[in-house]
């Protein structure tokens, strides 16, 4: 990550296919001022007297978090998940919440945690901050498939390992952009509950893509299976870093007491950042608030404007990769129906070497799909995100990665961009 922000930097007028962040057209520096006070006005409207607001604001605050009745509500609305706030842990973004949860579950050299791949980079990296060992099981057209996730758990118990937990994002996936249809949702809880092994859930992408999703692994958890990882930064604002962790599985704490799973996130996160900044939860709970309680309503125009978005990308692709240039070249690419990301295949080893000649030459930069494979692959594969860019930006974009993909595949030098 820290190359792409260089070649970013080095090239200041390349369009950018890089960032996974939301578009800044939708920020108003005046709605962050609007959301504090209609937090404030809120905990006041409760009986919350000034002296009460005045430290809840100013003061360090709990370490499981101040907005866990609000986050919880959210869920309700916004995903159907019943979750008492008591299993909640508000975190700094979703990046806090997989590193409680990984240094809460894997105990001991022989626990492995298994992921899709390509996967999010951020999993990998906090499992191997841990000394986690990290097993990859090859995602297909729709997420990850259940069978072969079947058969990495069985290969990992003969050869004496125990699989704590799966991670997973089963909608609009970072890096590829798939989503798990709803039978193979159904089946991996099925799975999941009958070899004892916790599922991970990452959705940061349901509540800005178009249209009806597919419900979420936890609002179809009856078994307590599914560890729900969430975040704002997609859906309310990145700078906030807010996010939270659903952990209602019941565990026995040393003392021999039962409560949540999120009990012991809380008391891990305390020895690591002590809690999440009041201010940011209180702007993230003005937000909420004024959504109605969720987050659906607020984001009516983003969902809209990404689907355009990939829309856009699709159909300049079909332009400018028509059937016979398609068959000709060697290209490909998936076609998600939400989400930041897709999947273009290529005739060429898509590194970093090819990333700078496509920046530099051609004014166009992407990331390399390679990034996101835990034990090596996708080197003919490059990764899109359509979030934040504009439409004549997208079609400027895909014209001149065309000609990119046009001068690789003929070991031309190609013509700089102007």
């Amino acid at each position: 990550m820290n190359f792409l922000n260089e070649v970013t930097a080095r090239y200041p007028d390349a369009i950018s296919f890089a960032p996974g962040r939301p578009y800044d057209g939708f920020f108003d520096v005046e709605d962050i001022f609007g959301h504090l006070r209609r937090y404030i006005d809120h905990l006041a409207g409760e009986g919350a007297t000034p002296a009460r607001i005045r430290d809840a604001l100013f003061q360090y605050g709990p370490s499981a978090g101040m907005i866990r009745g609000l986050v919880a509500d959210a869920l309700r609305r916004d995903e159907g998940i019943e979750a008492a706030p008591e299993s909640i842990v508000v975190t700094l973004g979703c990046q806090e919440a997989m590193f409680l949860v990984l240094r809460a579950l894997f105990a001991g050299p022989d626990d492995v945690l298994l992921v899709s791949t390509p996967c999010y980079v951020g999993i990998t990296g906090a499992a191997r901050l841990l000394g986690i060992e990290v097993v990859p099981v090859e995602e297909g057209p729709e997420g990850l498939p259940p069978h072969a996730l079947e058969v990495a758990i069985k290969a990992q118990t003969a050869s004496g390992r125990r699989v704590r937990a799966v991670y997973v994002i089963p909608d609009h996936s970072n890096p590829s952009g798939v989503t798990m249809p709803l039978a193979a949702r159904r089946e991996l809880l099925d799975l999941a509950a009958r070899e004892g092994v916790l599922i991970l859930e990452d959705s940061p992408y349901r509540l800005v893509s178009p249209g009806p999703q597919e419900p979420t692994l936890k609002s179809l958890d009856r078994r307590r299976t599914v560890i729900h990882l969430g975040s704002f930064s997609k859906t309310v604002l990145p700078g906030a870093r807010v996010g939270f962790v659903v952990a209602d599985q019941e565990v026995v704490d040393a003392g021999g007491r039962t409560g949540p799973l999120a009990a012991q996130l809380a008391k891990i996160k305390s020895m690591v950042t002590v809690n999440t900044p009041a201010l940011s939860q209180a702007v993230v709970a003005g937000a909420l608030l004024a959504g109605g309680g969720g987050v659906t309503e607020l984001n009516r125009d983003t969902s809209a404007y990404y689907g355009n978005a990939m829309r856009t990308t699709l159909r300049e692709l079909g332009r400018r990769f028509p059937a016979a240039a398609r068959d000709r070249l060697g290209v490909a690419w998936n076609e998600p129906d939400g989400g930041f990301f897709l999947a273009l295949q290529v005739p060429f080893r898509a590194d970093n070497a090819c990333l700078a000649r496509s920046a530099e030459r051609f004014g166009v930069i992407w990331t390399p799909m390679s990034y996101f494979y835990p034990d090596g692959g996708g080197e003919h594969t490059i990764r899109l995100s359509t979030s934040y860019l504009s439409d004549a930006e997208i079609a400027e974009g895909v014209a001149r990665l065309s000609r990119f993909v046009e001068s690789e595949r003929s070991g031309e030098e190609g013509t700089p961009t102007s």
